[in-house]
Parts: structure tokens; C-alpha cells; sequence
């Protein structure tokens, strides 16, 4: 399958994609349709955007099974890729939300992730 022009690929930043790997098949396949319509520039009705980043493209996907409540993290803010911040369940019963130990992690991984789309769009002027 050729990668259609305006599709963007998906960059898993540190272990989320190990962490994705570890959900709930449903919950996977949930949150693998709306990063797939993120590559296509489109977005899942289900995901919003996240606060706290000032509006910076940084959305968060919500999946309730009967495990619990699981939350996928990515940014659209760079045309290079879209990068998959974190994936983990949410495990607090108190309030809607996002842990400040999980905002700490996407916090540093959003710069990872900067830093990686710095790299690819150098790359594509060296070619």
C-alpha cells in the first residue's frame, strides 16, 4: 500500500508504542482508527484537545472498557509526522483530570518530539 501524498507518518515517542501494545485489543484498535484519520489531517469526533499546551495541536483520545479508562496523547503541531506522545490508563477514580505525573511525562516528550520533527525536516533539505 503507497503512503497517499497527504498522509503524515506516525511517530511513537519513548514507550508508547509498547504501552499501546499492552491495552486492551478493542481499546488499541479504538485508538489506532483516530490516529490513522490524524495522519489522513482528519479527526476523530472522539478526540479533544488537550489543556495545558496552549492550544499547541496536542489531543487526547478517551476509551472506556471494562478494565477501565485508557487515554492515547498526540500531536498534530508538526507537519513532519504525527507523534504518539503516551498511551496509559487512567487510574485515578477522582475527577476528569490528566495526572500531573502523566502531564509531566507528555510535557517532555512533546520536546522529544520537536526536536525529532527538527531533525526529519532537516533531513528532507539535506536530500
Amino acid at each position: 500500500m503507497s503512503m497517499n501524498q497527504g498522509e503524515r507518518p506516525l511517530e511513537w515517542i519513548a514507550s508508547s508504542y509498547k504501552d499501546l501494545m499492552a491495552l486492551p485489543p478493542v481499546v488499541r484498535r479504538f485508538f489506532g482508527f483516530a490516529l490513522s484519520l490524524a495522519q489522513a489531517g482528519d479527526q476523530a469526533d472522539t478526540a479533544k484537545v488537550l489543556k495545558g499546551f496552549g492550544g499547541a495541536g496536542v489531543l487526547e483520545v478517551v476509551e472506556n472498557d471494562a478494565g477501565g479508562t485508557y487515554r492515547a496523547v498526540y500531536t498534530v503541531r508538526f507537519a513532519e509526522a504525527v507523534f504518539v506522545l503516551h498511551c496509559f490508563q487512567k487510574k485515578s477514580k477522582s475527577g476528569i483530570a490528566t495526572p500531573k505525573a502523566d502531564m509531566d511525562i507528555i510535557r517532555t516528550r512533546l520536546k522529544v518530539a520537536e526536536a525529532l520533527a527538527q531533525e526529519m525536516r532537516n533531513e528532507k533539505k539535506d536530500r
